[in-house]
């Protein structure tokens, strides 16, 4: 009984430090950024994505669930802050249908079998990072219109995310082992 509670007490620690971890790479991917404006260019994508693949979809959720908290509640976690607010200020502004995408994003990633080949698991990484635009730009062309929607908010993306994704895909396969050991 003793030893079934310490198991139980290990695995709940485990996974609260893997969703912290994950909150953690999330902070720094957002930090590390190409200044665009509205949307600045961060590795935050590549970072969910990854977090789906390694943890699952029910830690990835949890991991996006705890950052978006964090970032609520006014701790300076997203690309911009604290120098562009805090808090639900910064999660309505143009920057905030991306964030709420990275929930489906998340899932997809970690619940969609990515043990195929690789233009399957490219194409389910793509539609993963697709719903992160999906409620991004529409979101975004409500703040500033849509010819400014397209420009700065898809099209100066492509290519970065089009690497992100190639990256992925590629590395799916020695990623998904460490859901072995969760």
């Amino acid at each position: 009984m003793e030893l079934t509670k310490k198991i139980e007490s290990t695995t709940i620690l485990k996974k609260i430090s893997l969703i912290l971890l994950g909150t953690l790479l999330l902070t720094i991917s957002a930090k590390i950024k190409v200044p665009f404006y509205p949307v600045p260019m961060t590795m935050q994508t590549f970072v969910v994505v990854l977090i789906g693949i390694t943890l699952g979809w029910k830690l990835g959720l949890a991991t996006i669930l705890v950052y978006l908290f964090e970032g609520a509640i006014g701790l300076p976690v997203f690309a911009g802050t604290p120098e562009k607010g805090i808090g639900l200020s910064y999660m309505i502004g143009p920057t905030g249908g991306y964030l709420i995408g990275f929930i489906s994003s998340v899932f997809i990633a970690g619940f969609i079998n990515l043990n195929k080949n690789l233009y399957v698991r490219f194409l389910v990484i793509s539609l993963s990072i697709s719903v992160i635009y999906i409620t991004g730009v529409p979101w975004l062309a409500y703040l500033v219109g849509w010819e400014v929607a397209y420009v700065w908010g898809i099209k100066n993306f492509v290519l970065a995310e089009l690497f992100k994704i190639s990256i992925l895909a590629l590395t799916t396969k020695k990623l998904l082992r460490f859901r072995k050991f969760i």
